[in-house]
């Protein structure tokens, strides 16, 4: 008999006194049911037939019956916080017994995390990408008096840091993984920053009521892990990200692939060499379809394009009427030249209405589904290989744990939190909010894009101003400073448009180098620059040396 987490327990039970119940339900199991082996089934039926007592084996049943109230006795005994009981229908064996209760797997209690020093301020950052990673460096850069110094613990699901904005070169193979996401261990091996990888669960602030938090509690708040591992803090920075919203059109989350993790790029990458194994024979074109036409999208786009050349029919769709509509003109001038020469088709007014797999069982295609977004344009349907994700974002803040007065964070429209100009979350001084989890307006009443260089900025702030917090230091308002814009267009392809020189956009392949260096000395630490500018110098001469050795092949061949 296979094993069935449910405990037998007859009705009559309900009204006994709670004496006769117990803490512990130790059962095994028969080919007929379970047998108690508790006193919490310590009555034994009398066989009257043949004068003996014996425990009775209650048959389980398929039947459900309404669930009955335990006795507060019970309750009050039994190890779990609630019991959530299922009943199934028995035969009637003690009385009116009827009744077999599902009951839940026991909560084991929270492991409570052990910071190295008591005295010192601790401060949890949640997320580690460029806000919480850039956030927890710039605190071990600054200088502190050794009673403040604080420590500092990074959280994070994923045990690399991944640069997003050089997703795009997983696909066109210039660079490797370990350059645009290294591990944690190794960028803070360094450091007296600690890390645990783990997903954030539920969080418990008590910082509402002031400066120093609850009276009854000696740190701000807590978090709890989804392994359960608990955190007490004194400062808390959320920086958890976003993730790509999928769950928009009927179809998407099934069949639609985002672009958003490096799990998502090394995806795409096996499914694009997937396609082109499998379509080499057949001589067929590829066919990949990109929902999105912002700057992910575009991106996307051509580094597709370049690397299918010939050999793929590559189409972009926007709900706009233009590509890269919040892009400067000569970022989106040099992308639509790029798209244009690569033969990318551009569905332009339109939006996805749903994605379908065809029933073709001789070849995985879907059917991608769209609606005109103005009159006077004809609905399409395309046959597509591959449908790439690039629209919608949702933050990935954690829970609040119940109370029985709800103290939540303010969340915006899309789940951001509201912070004031110190990126503190407006009702709780102890909690920072960056990137992606947080709603900041710029001085001009615009909300601030949720990109890297934002982030990148923010994380400089929020450092400084927890610094300052804890050496009892007025803080300082954030004010994001437009550094410019850039984009991949492929191999030795970009555009870049400063903000300090009006009018210029830097494209070819000047704009490609002047975009990897830029790059390049955002990476998070010294070490790290160190390598990957060594990796990409010694690519650039093999790829170079290679370059020359094929000219003069064409030369000898040809003379």
């Amino acid at each position: 008999m296979a094993a069935v987490a449910t405990v037998l327990l007859p009705s009559a039970m309900h009204r006994s006194s709670p004496s006769s119940l117990t803490r512990s339900l130790a059962f095994s199991i028969g080919d007929d049911g379970f047998r108690l082996r508790s006193p919490f089934n310590s009555r034994r039926v009398r066989d009257s037939s043949s004068g003996t007592s014996r425990d009775k084996l209650f048959p389980l049943a398929s039947t459900s019956t309404p669930c009955r109230t335990i006795h507060s006795g019970f309750k009050q005994s039994f190890p779990w916080r609630e019991l959530s009981a299922r009943f199934v229908a028995t035969e009637a064996v003690v009385n009116d017994a009827v009744g077999v209760p599902s009951l839940p797997q026991e909560e084991m209690p929270p492991r409570v995390y052990t910071w190295p020093y008591k005295k010192n301020p601790r401060v949890c950052i949640l997320g580690g990408g460029f806000g919480g990673l850039y956030t927890a460096l710039r605190l071990e850069s600054l200088a502190w008096p050794d009673d403040k110094k604080p420590q500092v613990l990074l959280v994070d699901q994923a045990d690399r840091f991944v640069f997003k904005p050089m997703l795009y070169e997983i696909l066109s193979g210039e660079v490797d993984s370990w350059e645009i996401a290294p591990r944690f261990a190794d960028l803070l091996s360094n450091t007296a920053v600690q890390f645990v990888q783990d997903r954030v669960k539920v969080l418990q602030p008590c910082d509402q009521l002031g400066i120093n938090g609850s009276a009854k509690s000696d740190s701000a708040g807590t978090v709890l892990l989804q392994s359960g591992l608990l955190i007490e803090y004194d400062w808390l920075v959320l920086a958890l990200g976003s993730e790509a919203k999928l769950d928009v059109v009927p179809g998407s989350a099934e069949y639609a692939l985002p672009f958003s993790t490096l799990e998502d790029a090394l995806k795409v990458d096996c499914k694009l060499r997937e396609l082109e194994r499998r379509n080499f024979s057949k001589g067929s074109p590829i066919s990949v379809c990109i929902v999105g036409c912002g700057y992910a999208g575009v991106e996307l786009a051509a580094t597709v394009a370049e690397r299918l050349q010939d050999r793929g029919v590559v189409r972009a769709i926007n709900v706009e009427n233009m590509i890269c509509p919040t892009a400067p003109p000569g970022n989106r001038e040099a992308a639509l030249k790029v798209l244009t020469s690569r033969k990318v088709e551009l569905l332009l007014g339109y939006f996805a209405r749903s994605i379908q797999k065809t029933s073709d069982s001789d070849s995985e295609k879907y059917i991608l589904e769209l609606q005109p977004a103005e009159k006077g344009m004809q609905s399409q349907s395309l046959e597509t290989d591959l449908v790439l994700w690039t629209v919608g974002s949702k933050p990935l803040l954690p829970e609040l744990e119940p109370r029985e007065r709800p103290l939540e964070l303010p969340l915006n429209a899309r789940g951001q939190a509201e912070t004031d100009e110190t990126l503190r979350v407006k009702g709780h001084p102890r909690i920072f909010a960056l990137g992606d989890s947080s709603s900041l307006r710029d001085l001009k009443g615009k909300v601030l894009p949720p990109t890297a260089q934002v982030a990148f900025q923010q994380a400089d702030f929020t450092g400084w101003n927890l610094w300052a917090a804890i050496n009892d230091r007025p803080l300082l308002p954030f004010r994001f400073q437009n550094l410019g814009e850039m984009m991949t267009l492929g191999q030795s392809d970009a555009a870049v448009t400063p903000s300090f020189i009006d009018g210029l956009t830097l494209e070819g392949p000047i704009g490609h180098t002047a975009r990897k260096i830029a790059y390049l000395i955002r990476l998070p630490t010294d070490e790290h620059r160190v390598k990957v500018g060594l990796s990409w110098l010694t690519r650039s001469a093999i790829q170079s040396i290679a370059s020359v050795q094929d000219t003069l092949t064409k030369i000898v061949s040809g003379s």
